[in-house]
């Protein structure tokens, strides 16, 4: 899958340095894989959630959240947050527009 955009993780490893080698290793996995759904991306990432349409990974030892929007059948992954486990708690990232509960 192609993830839309790396920008956005170097961004935030800038700031938090100590999480640019899980973000890599997740870009880099990720980027390794076709998925078609949400249980054979959990198949790669088991602890991958759904939180409506998007879906959460924790990263590096739990002390970040990368939240995504997957289109499976274009084999894209939108990065729509990167997180601090405070600022993820916090759940302003349920107001992204793309943000859909279910």
């Amino acid at each position: 899958m192609r993830a839309i955009s790396r920008k956005a993780l170097k961004e935030f490893w800038e700031k938090h340095s100590n999480a640019q080698s899980s973000l890599l290793t997740w870009y880099t996995r990720i980027s390794n894989c076709e998925f078609r759904t949400f249980n054979e991306l959990r198949q790669v990432f088991p602890s991958a959630d759904r939180v409506g349409n998007l879906i959460v990974f924790n990263i590096g030892g739990n002390n970040y959240r990368l939240i995504i929007y997957p289109d499976y059948e274009s084999q894209l992954i939108f990065v729509r947050a990167v997180l601090t486990h405070a600022e993820y708690d916090k759940e302003t990232w349920k107001n992204d527009d793309w943000f859909e509960s279910t």
